[in-house]
């Protein structure tokens, strides 16, 4: 049987689009300007369906766009299909000029606004003098990035690199020969725990220590000495994230091998996962009896993201290995660094780790002025009350298609009750319907929905957003077609993970 799709309008740029979306999440196959299959579980009838027209869409200049990143580009993302064109603070416009209020920040990577005009000013300056130097020379910045990270977050050196998992596979290697050097772990047996449902990067190292399926199948075998699992007994045990006895217990177990606990203060990807009050502070005393390194993942929690310069200061905690990243540069630049106390950062020595572009002036250029901006702007007591403004305000809509709403500070989500939605709706449908209404938001792990807009926000915006929110959950189940929703989307929309 031959199950065929017609469009009513067949442009290359659709076509392909559909092709490369289509084949792998559908199953079809294109042909010129139909596509046709035989489905194994359909009847032996021959069906066509005619998919509608996408409204004015593909006559944009943002549809001549969409189709090149799928076709063009390695590592499958599940964007919403909206394109950024311009950005200002909390506000982003796609190519017709169409407004939208940014509830992603980049994952948390632009706190200070999209493109703040100080931190590039600060980055235009420094790329008319010196860009790059590598650490084979001294350069006239890093000295003056490195007194101000570590005097501000109270650490006693800085170890500069670009990207998140690069700060977190540093923090693992420095654990590591922290353990062998001071702790006397025999060689080859450090251990590092982490917590179930961790997200810290897509690294090999990294995905190491994951339980996501999605990040880690297909790409064995991997590190080990690392992750959430550890024996007892005849049992495999799983350190879940809030469970206390759970490291209690491995700590008893291994704890003279175990070289830290890798660990973020709220779980970002798992869904805006917020631990039981006071879970962070044991976890602190558990590492302090076992002499192990306690690393707080921070790249997306701190920088004034939940209310304070650091997640882990709502518990009182101080780590012994922080990581930073995204908003350090304001998301102008690659910046991300591992910050830790000479006793545990000496045990590397010069030549047994570094990176090329780790401490460029460029980078260390915007990462001191995005500093300033955030101290100096207020931006964690701004994070505090607006946050709770906008929790408060979605709780109090009462719609039955939300779950549940949790976070803190500007790091928030809504937990969609799919169940609930008489015409069997999706939180990815929910968002393609606040993306029509000028509101961005993309959900994590099939039905919680991320909101994290950039610190700089008006309350304004706050109360437009919920009110967007409050239509959206209205109207979800009434409207016959999403807004912007294509047959193509259908494929993957349920798929949604990051």
């Amino acid at each position: 049987m031959t199950f065929t799709i017609e469009f009513q309008r067949t442009e290359d740029a659709v076509l392909e689009l559909v092709a490369v979306i289509g084949e792998e999440s559908l199953g079809w196959t294109l042909t010129a300007g139909m596509i046709a299959k035989t489905p194994p579980s359909e009847s032996q009838q021959d069906r066509t369906v005619v998919v509608p027209a996408m409204s004015d869409m593909r006559a944009t200049a943002s549809w001549s766009i969409l189709p090149h990143e799928p076709l063009g580009s390695g590592g499958r993302y599940h964007p919403l299909p909206v394109v950024f064109d311009r950005a200002q603070g909390a506000k982003v416009w796609d190519p017709e000029g169409r407004e939208y209020i940014d509830m992603l920040s980049a994952y948390s990577a632009v706190n200070q606004g999209h493109c703040h005009p100080r931190i590039v000013a600060a980055l235009v300056e420094q790329a008319q003098k010196v860009t790059l130097s590598s650490r084979a020379f001294y350069n006239s910045v890093f000295g003056r990035f490195a007194e101000k990270i570590t005097t501000l977050f109270g650490y006693d050196m800085v170890l500069p690199m670009n990207t998140g998992a690069e700060a977190v596979e540093t923090a693992v290697k420095l654990s590591r020969k922290w353990a062998y050097e001071k702790k006397g772990v025999p060689d080859g047996k450090a251990i590092v725990y982490s917590a179930e449902g961790n997200f810290h990067g897509r690294t090999l190292g990294v995905i190491s220590m994951s339980t996501d399926p999605e990040s880690r199948g297909g790409f064995g075998p991997y590190l080990p000495g690392v992750g959430p699992k550890f024996r007892d007994g005849e049992l495999v045990r799983t350190i879940r994230y809030g469970v206390i006895g759970d490291l209690e217990r491995a700590l008893e177990l291994y704890g003279k091998d175990v070289a830290a606990f890798l660990v973020e203060p709220i779980q970002g990807e798992a869904g805006i996962i917020v631990p039981p009050e006071g879970y962070l502070k044991k976890v602190r005393e558990l590492c302090t009896k076992h002499n192990v390194l306690l690393i707080c993942d921070e790249i997306q929690t701190g920088l004034c993201r939940t209310g304070k310069l650091l997640c882990c200061e709502h518990d009182n905690v101080r780590p012994d290995i922080v990581l930073l990243g995204k908003a350090l540069s304001g998301g102008l630049y690659p910046v991300s660094a591992v910050l830790a106390d000479r006793e545990v950062m000496l045990c590397i020595k010069p030549g047994e780790h570094g990176s090329t572009y780790g401490g460029n002036p460029l980078g260390c250029a915007v990462a001191i002025t995005a500093l300033d901006v955030l101290l100096e702007e207020r931006l964690a007591e701004r994070a505090e009350a607006l946050g709770e403004k906008f929790r408060e305000s979605v709780r109090a809509i009462g719609s039955p298609l939300v779950k549940l709403v949790r976070g803190r500070g500007l790091l928030n989500a809504i937990v969609i009750d799919e169940s609930k939605s008489v015409k069997g709706r999706t939180a990815w449908q929910f968002c393609l319907l606040l993306k029509s209404r000028g509101l961005l938001a993309k959900p994590t792990h099939v039905n919680i929905i991320r909101f994290a807009p950039p610190l700089v926000i008006s309350e304004d915006d706050i109360v437009k957003s919920v009110k967007i929110i409050e239509q959206s959950l209205v109207d979800l189940d009434k409207l016959d077609e999403i807004p912007g929703e294509v047959e193509s989307e259908k494929g993957f929309k349920d798929e949604i993970s990051n």
